[in-house]
């Protein structure tokens, strides 16, 4: 269908594990090295656990309708849901009883990293209730009689877009400020020259690929420049100080890194893709963003279990070849089904897709043509957060074997 994300409830549901769980490996980071926020780390352990097994039984139940949903099974979810009630009911009662042992009596100043740690959390866990609020939001309704509504894309876009912006400002910054106490004053050139390189990027970067600017792809574009410059910025000052770095800087470099490019991705593939649906027949032209799709013929085709037609359609930028696309529409012979067989050319930059519709009168056919420009780029960010992550967990400091206690 040409998208990337759909904010569907079962897609949703995979994502708030992924924001509390995020939120949780920054607290824990306080944790580890000042022993703050354990009470904090605690709830969102539980937090996140919790979501899973909500996701769990969004997913298994069938309460919610979703295109991804698996077979609804009502006995499946009333246990998974009794599961749900237990274990997060009883961590949330241990807590409650005996989470004053573990608090914390750290004094943070306001500039410091456990400060902007904190606002990281704090952020990616509103981020995580919007998400939350999306996605029950209907179910409540509906339960209450009070008839049924949808909670789409302009609400998630919306609110979720204008927490992120807050998000990586604190994100590209936290890493440059000292634990405990540190003075604006120490980083101030850096943070000059990253919001002049951040600014100038955010506008010239869409002119130069795009030919044009719209206004919220210099938000993201400013957000994924902000974050990489830093972390860049920050990684080479460390180097030529010769400052002593372990795996898991480099993992973090690494995820954050992922986290720019992805938005990079989103960015430019939210605002500048193009979809066309048109009537073509052999020998007809369209043009989309500097790309000319010709319909040359479409070919019958036998596969082992189907029968059908591929669309051979040629495509060019000014003038050179670019991509031969072979859309196909399949008659499976056991189910009668009809199913689209989408052609993709991918790129570096972009990604061009044509889907073959329905056969129309004098040989001419239904084309669904898209341009999507950066759309591999997150997939890309998402793999480097992912390898930044291994990174980590392959950190020496965390395989330590201690001797074992004398007997005796």
């Amino acid at each position: 269908w040409g998208g990337w994300w759909f904010w569907d409830p079962v897609e949703n549901a995979s994502f708030m594990p992924w924001l509390a769980g995020t939120a949780l490996l920054h607290s824990l980071a306080v944790t580890e090295q000042r022993a703050g926020f354990k009470a904090w780390t605690l709830l969102l352990s539980i937090c996140a656990f919790s979501l899973c097994l909500l996701g769990t039984f969004l997913v298994r139940s069938g309460v919610l309708v979703s295109v991804h949903a698996f077979a609804s099974d009502p006995a499946r979810g009333m246990f998974i849901l009794a599961f749900m009630v237990l274990v997060t009911g009883g961590s949330l009662l241990l807590f409650a009883v005996r989470g004053h042992r573990v608090r914390s009596r750290v004094n943070n100043t306001l500039w410091s990293r456990e400060s902007l740690l904190l606002g990281n959390n704090v952020l990616l866990m509103a981020a995580m209730l919007v998400v939350l609020l999306g996605t029950l939001l209907p179910l409540v309704h509906k339960q209450l009689g009070l008839g049924s509504i949808s909670v789409g894309e302009p609400f998630f876009n919306t609110m979720f877009t204008w927490l992120m912006v807050p998000f990586a400002l604190l994100l590209g910054v936290g890493a440059l400020v000292r634990w405990g106490r540190d003075r604006p004053r120490n980083i101030r050139t850096l943070l000059l020259t990253a919001l002049v390189s951040t600014l100038v990027l955010s506008v010239l970067l869409p002119w130069l690929l795009e030919d044009k600017i719209i206004a919220m792809t210099a938000v993201g574009m400013a957000m994924a420049c902000w974050i990489a410059v830093l972390a860049v910025a920050e990684a080479v000052q460390r180097v030529s100080r010769g400052t002593k770095t372990s795996l898991s800087y480099w993992g973090m470099v690494a995820a954050h890194l992922g986290l720019a490019v992805t938005i990079t991705g989103i960015a430019f593939s939210q605002n500048y893709s193009v979809e066309r649906d048109v009537r073509m027949r052999a020998g007809d032209s369209v043009t989309i963003h500097d790309y000319r799709f010709t319909f040359r013929e479409v070919r019958d085709i036998t596969g082992p279990n189907y029968r059908g037609g591929v669309a051979l359609i040629g495509v060019t930028r000014h003038g050179e070849p670019e991509a031969v696309l072979h859309a196909e529409k399949r008659l499976y012979n056991t189910s009668r089904m009809v199913m689209t067989e989408a052609a993709i050319d991918g790129g570096l930059t972009r990604d061009l897709y044509a889907a073959l519709g329905e056969e129309l009168d004098n040989g001419a056919w239904a084309v669904r043509l898209y341009y999507k420009p950066f759309v591999r780029w997150i997939w890309a960010g998402g793999l480097l957060m992912a390898l930044g992550g291994l990174l980590c967990l392959a950190d020496p400091r965390y395989r330590r074997r201690k001797p074992l206690p004398e007997a005796g």
